[in-house]
């Protein structure tokens, strides 16, 4: 695993070729998933059908056979051993107790001259979430898609989620039925993105598609944006870790493993002014990594982009993280709220030692779908705005129309846009 320190003299050039990150879609990727865009934009079912049965190893012949009702989603519910089912209920209610309070309120006030003006504010009427199928099961990611949609007020949530072969996880389906999603569709990739961008016979067009996929469910995403809102275009998953070097560095590594066991190329670094601390984490590193399941994602995503980083001190460290911009970022100190007021970019700050990110990945409450790729300089975690819109509210008095008027009046002219301007004029009363 790569060690730095921030007082070396081309830090700041190593560090930029540590972030780099190659977001440019993939030519190959791009072509075959317009094509499967436009085909399904085209031939709807059939060839939702079709690119399903080849890609998917499915022979069903209708899109009806990929529809799960919802006595399906509750037997997969009562089928969950009772103490993963009260896992997952209190998972969801601590999600959606954290998000009740995200909800935007309408409001407006009147001037003086008795012009109204304000903003009302609507749930989307229908939303698609894509949930990750096949490597692994996802029913986290059901959760934090659902939930926050439901809590905003949608009116119809439509969860699509491939099935390799025709297998199906309960834990996926009955969190579907627990976050209270409306219909789920046994179909994933491009061509469920598509599906519910266009719209086909049977599945209707959505406003919104959120949740994370793999390189072509990403730039489907990018296709069909702008026919649809998306949440955002994931890349890898990131923690940085800001440690003062009195945490268990058992801990450390085991919380630097949760990033790096997503992808080769996920990315998990180290801050701790103590190099003598960061030689106790690399030693843990290595007596731990043997007994890790998923050890070889794990030592290549270390060692692709992974990084123990010595730094000054904690003020350091916090400039630093504040240039990574992490998906998540750990402040593993005594006391972590002295760092916030300087810290400025981060998907998800957790803060103490006992706040590992894995507990925000499931059942803190917080939402774990964030942006990554150092897009949290400007990006949010998902959350219930993002399904909810704003429409500005304006009354305009006959009296305001008056001062109102004149002011676009001239700057109307000013632009050269006469109708404008003879609109307003119409109004005044000389």
């Amino acid at each position: 695993m790569l060690r730095l320190s921030s007082r070396d003299s081309d830090f700041a050039e190593r560090l930029d070729a540590l972030l780099a990150f190659e977001t440019a879609q993939d030519p190959a990727v791009d072509a075959a998933v317009a094509e499967i865009c436009h085909d399904v934009a085209t031939r709807g079912d059939a060839a939702l059908i079709e690119y399903t049965n080849r890609f998917d190893r499915m022979a069903v012949k209708h899109v009806d056979e990929l529809i799960l009702s919802r006595h399906e989603l509750e037997a997969a519910l009562e089928r969950l051993e009772p103490e993963v089912r009260a896992a997952l209920e209190a998972a969801a209610a601590r999600v959606r107790r954290y998000h009740e309070r995200q909800v935007q309120a309408s409001w407006h006030y009147e001037d003086e001259d008795g012009t109204l003006l304000g903003q009302q504010v609507t749930a989307l009427d229908r939303v698609g979430i894509y949930v990750p199928g096949g490597k692994a099961a996802y029913p986290s990611s059901v959760l934090m898609n659902a939930i926050p949609a439901r809590v905003a007020g949608v009116g119809e949530i439509i969860m699509v989620v491939p099935t390799p072969g025709g297998e199906r996880n309960d834990l996926v389906l009955a969190a579907a039925c627990i976050a209270g999603v409306d219909r789920v569709i046994t179909v994933g990739g491009a061509q469920a993105v598509a599906a519910l961008a266009y719209g086909t016979a049977s599945i209707p067009q959505v406003d919104k598609i959120t949740g994370p996929g793999n390189a072509w469910v990403a730039a489907a995403k990018r296709r069909v944006f702008g026919v649809v809102g998306i949440d955002m275009v994931a890349g890898p998953s990131e923690i940085l870790v800001i440690c003062d070097g009195e945490t268990d560095p058992d801990w450390i590594a085991m919380d630097l493993f949760s990033q790096a066991e997503h992808d080769e190329i996920a990315q998990a670094i180290l801050l701790c002014p103590s190099d003598d601390f960061i030689s106790q984490v690399e030693a843990s590193i290595a007596r731990l990594l043997p007994t890790m399941p998923r050890r070889e994602i794990i030592e290549a995503s270390l060692g692709n982009r992974g990084a123990l980083i010595t730094v000054e001190d904690l003020d350091d460290a916090c400039r630093i993280a504040n240039i990574i911009a992490p998906e998540h970022l750990e402040l593993s100190v005594g006391e972590p709220e002295q760092l916030l007021p300087k810290l400025r970019h981060a998907g998800a700050i957790f803060m103490g030692r006992f706040s590992s990110e894995s507990l925000g990945d499931y059942c803190a409450g917080p939402n774990h779908v964030l942006p990554t790729s150092r897009t949290a300089r400007f990006a949010s975690p998902l959350g219930v705005y993002d399904f909810q819109k704003r429409s500005s509210l304006i009354r305009v008095s006959r009296e305001g129309a008056q001062g109102l008027g004149r002011i676009a009046s001239l700057l109307a002219r000013g632009e050269g846009l006469t109708a404008h301007a003879r609109s307003a004029e119409l109004r005044l009363e000389e």
